[in-house]
């Protein structure tokens, strides 16, 4: 019995393991065993060894243990007599010899043919156990017998080599052992003796010791027998035994000339040609070996060998010669043969048979049979050998072979034709509904024939309910005969068909199947679209679409609705619809404002679909059905009723509360309610209202109601009231009758609104603007008329009357009217105010102007819009007619966000008002855009991008902060509106967007809208623009691919997705290549967008290919498909071994290797080996298979000095494949072969990229060449590149590809044999390849028309491949708007691509080689154009570039720019729109660029015009400044060129401000001013106006004094007239055409803080002709004193000014002579001391002293008395008669001046500082002149003008400022001063005048206004009357 144990696990193995009996240790009894490998061995088992055994296995490393399942044993007891024992011998019974109940075997004498195996078998007759057996061999030994004995006596020649044979046999086999003259050969000691395989002796060389007796023994366990010989070594003369006979070789094969020869020694071989030694011991020439036998090798043999061949044998003892004719043919080689074709039926086969030198005869076979091609038109043959077969049908299938036969050899090649058709249409359609799938049905079909192409795929079409047949299933595979077509619709009746599709097409249709109907069910989809929408508070209207046709499953019958209350337990109710037609349901009788939920479901014949999603509705809110309690109102003033009420229950409510309604009308008038809306209060129980906007004293009814979104509930019980009494409103139609000079009537009606008991009237009048002339009186109620009297004539009176009440006085009703006065031109409103202002309107508050005494008719706003200035123009916003007493009016239709400011005019029958004074500036608010960015353009940019362009808002669109003016940027695919994306753009003036990160080559939709800070303005209307083409994105799907035969896979795929196609695909490429080397992928093209399959041929067989494919377009190649697909070609008879070398060459054996083919085109089976003799005459071959795994192989018994032809060939299960061949000479004499001659390369054989070595072999060395290497190297520094280590062993030539065009290169040669390398060959000369066309270089453009090429530096011939010669240009018009169609159809043609879907290129060839850039020209303007670039030289034109696309078209300058000087601060700009032919598109606008001159770079600004306008207003320049300015137009295209600068200046304006005000020189009573000349003078400066003023009035008048400078200097003025401690405002403007703005400041007068007091009061001492003045010192302040300053005054009260500056501080004195002052006029002197804190306060004055030296006596004073009196009388006279005179004169006519006449020698202007403008005169109507109101005025100089206190008469001052120049004063003729107004003055007496150092002459003119609180009347005027 025999247990194994089979399987153990573990990390460590078991280390010991015992089999158990039950449960006890099995100890190891006799008879019972465990093998090594574990298993349980039972001996004789006996009925005791029954029971159960376990095996446990115990592990030492870890203590575990496992124990196998128990295993029963049975032990059953048999007789012995039942048992039977058999005896076999190799399997065949032995009946002999059977011994002791078959329990012995005897062998009597035992032969060697009892050897064997000898084996018994024991059986149990009747019993199932199974019998026993055991055996053993039996070996037979025999004595040893010799088989081949040596003869007894042996001759042998001396140097040969002698075999002594000796074989035995027996058993074992016997070992052979050689004995010489009784001593053992060992072969160890003795070389050249050696025992060959089977037990013979061999000899080589002979020598004379060799002679003796040899013994040879045959030895084994049996016994031994020997036998011997004798051999005796001779020496003889040379004879040629065998001489050469004549031969015939094939050019290149190789001979052998045979001379064997004998003698002792051994003869020397020579072999001569002619008188030429070809071979001998010492003279070996290439191609020519001597052999050991003497014969001699021609290898390879040329045509030039042919002849006659000696060969002459020498020894010691003479010489022997024979000759021998060789022939050498032409050898005959097919080397263009046929290959495999597949052609389509029909069409033309060719099938060559190229053949190289001898005449030949051509035979074709097909199949092993002759093609006879006279039985049939169809075939012809041509001379040339190749087979035409037109019109191929299935009959041409097979393999054909051409035959050649000639003297040079015979050749043979095969190629295979198959003819592929269309595919038959599948045959037995049949269909059946799936019993496993629901809506699905079994199609089944046999197989079609594939026409001799394999099929690609099935297309099944369906024809539904009758319907035109469609395609269902476009891609079936073609190995399946059957598919589900599921996803059907039921209730729909099915018919199909089938065709199959080859590569050649697609075949005929099968015949239909039955119709098939699938059975109805219930609808699939639920209805679609339900929605629901309360009609009423009672119902909701439910609707829905049917469900999607196809899920319907039969003819609907109808719909059910369930509906139910939303979220409340309750049941459903339904609805059923019996009409499948109808889809909508008015589900009524529902509960207010209650929410329901709706389910819609279809049903059929089959039964109920599924419910639809659940819609909920809420029904309609309702009215509330209760007012609101507990209403009160009550009256709360005259126009305000107030209400108190409760809420009413919110059950009543019946929806949601939106408010309260307070309710008031008049009694009678209950359809004209005053209605006040209250939100809802739900904190307060009482709520609270008031009702506004009521009639005063008037009697109302109120109620309140509550109202929800459906309406309002009912009202509660109207209250009745009276609102409070007020005062009245104005009466009503104020007129006036019966105007006389002294009195009118007026006449008026009750107020419209009395607001109470009118209890009379007040009617007062008065003079215009004289409220003390008023009149009152007070009428009773009843009357409305009254006549005023005690009227002046000619006199504006202003009426009022009013209504009375318990409350008071109502309203003025007021009217002015002129007593016996025509209508007149009315005057300007006046008081314009601005409040309510929004957006889009202001409302104007303003008071209106004289009326003309007439009413007035209309009122006119006029506004500056944006620009507000002076000289900025007005335009008319609003007109208000009809409404003589507007006190205000709302102004509307403005621009939101725009600055104006208003002015109005009042119109009147007579004419319209000048204009009011403006109002102020305002603002309007901020509004959305109004409207969006207009032409709006988009562009293709780039694969990925697209140019939007639009033009952007005018300003005054902005509509809000032009800093947060933008806009938004809205795209998304034209085709999905999902995935909308936008952008924002913060620039106001951006009018341009490249949008970003698109999808190649797809159609977007784009549209812009303009925003602001407070929101966004309407879309433009979408454009649509499609990007730029670009590469595929991604390969095609289900790339699939098989092979077909062993050289051609059939590759298919799908569509490349439509969101990575990028473009128009034109086509696809196959990329493949050989997974298993790094050879660079190929590529196979596939022209046009329909095929999606090819077969790829030409392959490598049973190679493994990796498989992409990929799709292009115009632009390139796209991404190939991923991943990749592996497959391999069918396997094929292998191709040659490679790499035979004989490593062992013997005189009878050889050993050769090999490597495996390296197209193994399979698995190779086994190599077989065939090897002859190469002799033409020699047909024995020797033939060995060998094992795939055989890389070696020796071959024995040839024969010496020979040469063998060993042919060497694998196999795959296709069968043995083409034999390698290879040569070898058996000889012991090899050495390296020679190297071959210098390679030449004839000018013939050089191309571009390719030339073709030849060479001459040199001697192999009598080891045939096995291959040879070929180098080149690049010239000039090139290393030596290995090109083929490969070449065939025959050639003697080879074409050296994948050289550069135009490139020099050197060659080199070497060869090698199977003992090692040649030498390299000589270097060949310089060879130059030739110029070529293709592979040049690709050119790249830039984005613009210029194109241009950019070239490698330095410039390099390698990537032009010759000479340049020049450019060739191709260029066409791309119509995108064409290309979109192609985007939704393919080509119909597959051979379709780019060139037939747009324009064909136009060329244009450029011969400059030198160029970098063209332009092109003539083209379309507006268009877009494809570029592409490539060079040409002498041979051909290079690739070209990628395309470029550039749009064509840029706006030309506009013409006759032209620049009108409008204002100060604008130029007006018109221009010309360019010629038409040059705008190339529609003209968006213009730009308008403008600098100051000279200074471009600083000051260039842009204005661009978004309209076609030809014009500009270029606003906010500098003033009298010269601009330049360039207008360019631009396009969707872009901006065009600048128009030519043209200069023009602005006008003159009023200058900027002063730069600077400078004070100096303080002191209590004058000071020194200076100032800048303005930063900008804006024109030609004029002069100055300087107005200085106390800043609160001194001794209550406040003085301001105006000064005139006329010129541009001097820039600082002396001020003398100030007041002591007053702080004075200066202002200063320049004045070109006008004044400019002013530079203000303060200074107060007086000492300063810090500042020196007074010195002591002065005295003055006189000597002479000079004045001495005295002081002491006063307090020095808070500095110590630097100076002193002494100034003077004339004693009349004139003005002080410094006379003495800079009088050192330690001085208390000091003489001035009295030359520095004016004669006669006597002065006062006083000190000021200064310090670092400034001027100090002054001394007293000195005692007045005279600087009169000696005065004549009409000096004297008497004298100056006396005339004085004598003036002062005519004086008065004169006034006197004045007076009389002007009281007779009579007025008749009102006057607003008085005329006065001209004036010698001077006039007075006053100035009133009321408005700043000039007081007039107002005289009285009546014609008498009232006594006038002015200020007294004095004066005491011409030029000046001052207004002052009242002085007394005839006193007068100096002037009140002056300049450093001396220079006597000189009073100015007021004729030559401008015309002033009239004024009244006294005459003025001239003192003589003050010389004091510094004074200048005064300014032209001089004017002073005087404001105070009080005002001088009644001065009497003296004038000098011209």
């Amino acid at each position: 019995v025999i247990y194994p144990l089979y399987l153990l696990q573990g990390c460590h193995l078991p280390t010991s393991i015992s089999y158990r009996d039950v449960i006890y240790p099995l100890v190891s009894p006799t008879g019972i065993a465990i093998t090594l490998d574990n298993t349980l061995v039972i001996l004789s088992s006996v009925a005791p060894d029954a029971g159960r055994y376990y095996t446990q296995a115990v592990n030492d490393k870890n203590g575990e243990n496992k124990t196998s399942h128990p295993i029963l044993l049975t032990v059953e007891s048999k007789p012995l007599i039942k048992m039977v024992i058999t005896w076999r011998k190799d399997g065949v019974v032995v009946s002999t010899g059977i011994r002791d109940f078959g329990r012995r075997l005897t062998i009597s004498l035992p032969a060697v043919s009892d050897s064997g195996y000898y084996e018994c078998e024991a059986t149990l007759r009747s019993s199932t156990v199974p019998p026993v057996n055991a055996g053993a061999y039996l070996h037979v030994l025999d004595h040893p017998q010799f088989v081949k004995e040596p003869v007894q006596h042996i001759s042998a020649e001396m140097e040969k080599v002698v075999d002594i044979p000796c074989q035995a046999r027996g058993v074992p086999q016997p070992d052979i052992v050689w004995y010489k003259d009784a001593v053992v050969i060992s072969p160890v000691k003795m070389p050249r003796y050696r025992v060959l395989v089977g037990g013979s002796l061999q000899i080589n060389g002979l020598l004379p010791d060799d002679t003796g007796m040899f013994q040879c023994f045959a030895r084994n366990l049996a016994g031994e027998i020997q036998t011997n010989t004798y051999l005796a070594v001779t020496s003889i003369a040379p004879n040629i035994t065998a001489g050469p006979a004549d031969s015939a070789v094939i050019d290149g094969m190789s001979v052998i000339l045979h001379c064997e020869t004998s003698g002792a020694p051994r003869p020397a071989i020579t072999w001569q040609k002619g008188e030429r030694v070809l071979a001998s011991g010492s003279v070996q020439l290439p191609r020519f070996t001597l052999l050991e036998s003497g014969s001699l090798l021609v290898s390879p043999s040329h045509l030039s060998d042919a002849g006659t061949y000696t060969c002459m044998a020498s020894n010691s003892r003479g010489i022997d010669e024979a000759a021998a004719d060789l022939l050498v043919w032409a050898r005959t080689r097919i080397t263009k043969p046929p290959v495999d074709q597949s052609v389509i039926k029909g069409t033309k086969a060719v099938m060559s048979c190229g053949v190289t030198h001898d005449p030949s005869v051509y035979v074709w076979e097909k199949s092993g049979s002759v093609v006879d091609v006279s039985t049939s038109p169809r075939l012809r043959l041509d001379p040339d050998g190749t087979l035409h077969l037109s019109q191929t049908w299935s009959g041409d299938i097979g393999t054909y072979t051409c035959r050649v036969t000639s003297v040079g050899g015979n050749d043979s090649r095969s190629a295979h034709l198959r003819v592929r058709q269309l595919p038959h249409a599948p045959e037995i359609p049949s269909a059946a509904l799936s019993q496993v799938e629901k809506r699905a049905i079994n199609l089944t079909w046999a197989q079609a024939f594939d026409g001799n192409s394999p099929l690609i795929r099935y297309i099944l079409e369906v024809s539904e309910n009758n319907a035109p047949w469609t395609v269902l299933l476009a891609n079936i595979e073609p190995e399946w005969t059957g598919v589900t077509v599921g996803g059907l619709i039921p209730a729909r009746s099915y018919q199909f068909r089938l065709c199959a599709v080859n590569d050649v097409g697609r075949g005929q249709f099968s015949k239909e199947t039955d119709r098939l109907s699938l059975p109805e069910e219930p609808p699939s989809a639920p209805p679609q679209t339900v929605i629901a929408s309360g009609r009423t508070n009672q119902s909701i209207m439910i609707q829905w679409q049917p469900p999607p046709e196809s899920h319907q499953n039969g003819p609907l019958q109808g719909y059910i609705i369930r509906y139910c209350l939303s979220g409340l337990p309750v049941d459903c109710q339904m609805k059923n619809i019996t009409r499948p037609d109808q889809n909508n349901l008015l589900l009524e009788d529902l509960i207010i404002w209650t929410n329901y939920e709706m389910e819609v479901a279809a049903y059929n014949r089959a039964g109920r679909g599924t419910y639809s999603h659940k819609v909920t509705e809420w029904t309609l809110q309702g009215v509330p059905t209760v007012p609101p309690g507990n209403v009160q109102a009550e009256p709360f003033n005259s126009s305000t009723v107030r209400l108190t009420w409760s809420a009413p229950s919110p059950q009543f409510i019946n929806g949601i509360n939106q408010g309260y309604k307070l309710l008031a009308w008049e009694a009678g008038q209950e359809e004209d309610v005053t209605m006040v809306t209250v939100r809802p209060n739900f904190q307060d129980s009482v709520h609270v209202g008031y009702v506004t906007g009521l009639k005063k004293f008037t009697e109302y009814y109120t109620s309140v109601l509550c109202f929800t979104t459906p309406g309002d509930g009912p009202r509660s019980p109207p209250h009745r009231l009276r609102t409070h009494e007020d005062k009245p409103g104005a009466v009503g139609h104020l007129s006036f009758t019966e105007i006389l000079d002294t009195s009118l009537k007026v006449s008026w009606k009750d107020p419209n609104e009395k607001n109470g008991v009118l209890t009379g009237y007040r009617i007062s009048w008065e003079e215009f603007n004289r409220t003390n002339t008023r009149v009152t009186h007070y009428l009773p109620n009843l009357t409305q008329e009254y006549r005023v009297t005690g009227l002046t004539a000619l006199t504006t009176y202003t009426i009022q009357v009013a209504g009375m009440t318990s409350k008071g006085q109502g309203q003025l009703s007021s009217s002015t009217i002129s007593s016996g006065v025509p209508p007149e031109m009315p005057g300007p409103p006046t008081n314009i105010a601005i409040s309510n202002i929004g957006p889009r309107s202001v409302a104007l508050q303003f008071k209106p102007g004289y009326d003309g005494k007439t009413s007035i008719s209309r009122w006119q706003v006029e506004a500056q819009i944006g620009i507000i200035g002076e000289n900025e123009e007005w335009v008319m916003v609003h007109q208000l007619p009809n409404e003589p007493d507007a006190r205000s009016l709302e102004v509307l239709d403005l621009n939101p966000y725009t600055s104006y400011r208003f002015r109005m005019r009042q119109v009147n029958i007579v004419g319209t008002s000048p204009p009011s004074q403006p109002s102020r500036k305002i603002q309007t608010l901020q509004a959305p855009p109004d409207i969006s960015p207009y032409n709006v353009t988009l562009r293709t940019a780039s694969e990925t991008s697209l140019w939007l362009r639009w033009v952007p808002l005018p300003e005054w669109e902005y509509n809000g902060d032009q800093e947060l003016v933008g806009y938004r940027v809205q795209y998304s695919r034209e085709t999905s509106k999902e995935g909308v994306l936008s952008h924002v753009i913060s620039d106001r003036l951006e009018r341009e967007f490249t949008i970003e990160d698109l999808e190649e080559w797809t159609e977007y939709e784009v549209r812009v809208q303009a925003i602001n800070g407070l929101g966004s303005g309407p879309w433009s209307q979408p454009v649509q623009g499609r990007t730029r083409e670009s590469v595929p994105s991604c390969g095609p799907t289900n790339v699939s691919a098989f092979a077909t035969t062993s050289s051609s896979i059939l590759v298919r795929w799908g569509e490349v997705p439509q969101t990575d196609r990028n473009g128009l695909i034109l086509g696809y490429k196959v990329v493949y290549k050989d997974r298993g080397s790094d050879s660079v992928p190929q590529y196979w093209e596939v022209e046009g967008n329909t095929s999606h399959s090819v077969q790829l041929s030409g392959l490598g067989k049973y190679v493994l290919y990796e498989i992409q494919v990929l799709a292009f377009t115009r632009i390139g190649d796209g991404r190939s498909s991923r991943p990749s697909i592996l497959e391999r070609t069918l396997d094929d008879v292998p191709g040659p071994p490679v790499g035979i070398l004989f490593p062992e060459v013997r005189t009878g054996s050889v050993r050769l290797i090999w490597q495996p083919p390296a197209q193994p085109n399979g698995i190779i089976l086994a190599y077989q080996i065939t090897h002859r003799r190469n002799t033409s005459n020699s047909n024995a071959a020797t033939v060995d298979v060998l094992s795939p795994s055989a890389r070696q192989y020796t071959a024995s018994g040839l024969k010496p000095e020979s040469v063998y032809v060993f042919r060497l060939t694998a196999q795959t299960r296709k069968g043995w494949g083409e034999a390698a061949e290879a040569l070898v000479v058996t000889t012991e004499k090899r050495a390296r072969p020679q190297p071959a001659s210098c390679p030449t390369v004839p000018q013939e054989d050089v191309q571009a990229r390719s030339v073709m070595l030849s060479w001459e072999p040199g001697s192999d060395g009598l080891s045939p060449v096995r291959y040879y290497t070929v180098q080149y190297r690049e010239l000039p520094d090139s290393n030596w590149t290995v090109h083929s280590a490969s070449v065939n062993h025959e050639a003697s030539s080879y074409i050296v590809d994948s050289l550069k065009p135009f490139t020099s290169y050197q060659f080199r040669v070497k060869a090698t044999n199977d003992i090692g390398d040649s030498e390299y060959s000589q270097e060949s000369e310089a060879v130059t390849t030739l110029q070529d066309g293709k592979d040049i270089m690709e050119m790249r453009l830039t984005d613009s028309v210029a194109l241009q090429t950019r070239f490698p530096k330095p410039f390099s011939n390698l990537l032009i491949n010759g000479v340049l010669l020049g450019f060739r240009v191709r260029y066409r018009e791309l119509q995108y708007d064409r290309l979109r169609s192609f985007t939704i159809r393919t080509i119909n043609s597959p051979a379709s691509n780019w060139a037939e879907l747009t324009a064909p290129y136009s060329v244009r060839n450029l011969s400059e080689s030198s160029l970098t850039q063209y332009e092109l020209d003539n083209l379309s303007k507006h268009k877009r154009y494809e570029i592409r670039l490539s060079v040409y030289n002498a041979v051909g034109e290079g690739p070209t570039s990628t395309p470029q696309e550039v749009f064509v078209g840029e706006a030309a300058p506009p013409q006759s720019v032209t620049i009108q000087s409008s204002t100060a601060t604008q130029l007006d700009v018109t221009w010309s729109p360019p010629p038409l032919d040059s705008q190339n598109g529609d003209i968006q606008g213009y730009k308008i660029y403008f600098w100051e001159f000279q200074l471009q770079n600083e000051t260039e600004r842009l204005r661009t015009m978004f309209l076609p306008e030809l014009g500009v207003k270029i606003k906010n320049l500098t003033g009298y400044t010269t601009y330049m300015i360039s207008v360019a137009a631009f396009n969707a295209a872009g901006d065009g060129p600048r128009s030519p600068p043209t200069r023009g200046r602005t006008q003159q304006a009023a200058p900027s401000r002063p730069s600077f005000l400078h004070f100096s020189e303080l002191t209590t009573t004058s000071v020194n001013m200076s100032w800048g000349e303005p930063g900008q003078a804006n024109g030609i400066i004029e002069g100055y106006r300087l107005v200085y003023e106390p800043c609160t009035p001194v001794d209550g008048v406040s003085k301001i004094v105006t000064v005139d400078v006329k010129g541009s200097t001097p820039l600082w003025m002396k001020i003398k007239d100030l007041a002591d401690g007053v702080t004075y405002n200066f202002r200063i403007r320049a004045k070109t055409l006008t004044y400019g703005p002013e530079v203000e400041a303060n200074i107060t007068t007086g000492p300063g803080e810090g500042a020196p007091g007074p010195p002591g009061e002065p005295f003055i001492s006189r000597y002479g002709t000079a004045l001495t003045l005295h002081w002491t010192s006063g307090d020095p302040g808070r500095a110590p004193i630097t100076r002193y300053v002494i100034e003077a005054r004339p004693s009349d009260e004139g003005l002080w000014d410094i006379l003495i500056k800079d009088i050192p501080k330690e001085v208390t004195s000091y003489t001035l002579n009295l030359d520095m002052l004016r004669e006669g006029v006597t002065y006062d002197f006083r000190v000021i001391g200064v310090n670092d804190y400034g001027y100090g306060s002054p001394s007293a004055p000195s005692p007045s002293i005279s600087a009169q030296k000696v005065s004549p006596f009409y000096e004297e004073w008497w004298f100056l008395v006396v005339i004085a009196l004598v003036g002062l009388i005519f004086i008065l006279l004169l006034v006197f008669i004045l007076i009389i005179r002007g009281q007779s004169k009579k007025y008749t006519k009102k006057a607003d001046s008085v005329f006065i006449p001209q004036l010698k020698p001077l006039f007075l202007l006053v100035r009133l500082q009321g408005s700043d403008s000039e007081y007039e005169v107002d005289q009285n109507r009546d014609g008498q002149q009232k006594t006038h109101s002015f200020v007294n005025h004095y004066i005491s100089d011409p030029t000046y003008y001052n207004s002052w206190r009242r002085q007394q008469k005839g006193v007068s001052r100096p002037p009140a400022y002056g300049y450093t120049q001396p220079e006597p004063l000189h009073p100015q003729p007021l004729a030559e001063q401008d015309p002033i107004q009239p004024t009244t003055n006294t005459t003025p007496r001239h003192p003589p005048p003050l010389k004091i150092s510094g004074s200048h002459r005064p300014v032209t003119s001089s004017s002073s206004s005087l404001r105070g609180s009080s005002v001088l009347h009644s001065l009497p005027v003296l004038m000098a009357p011209d």
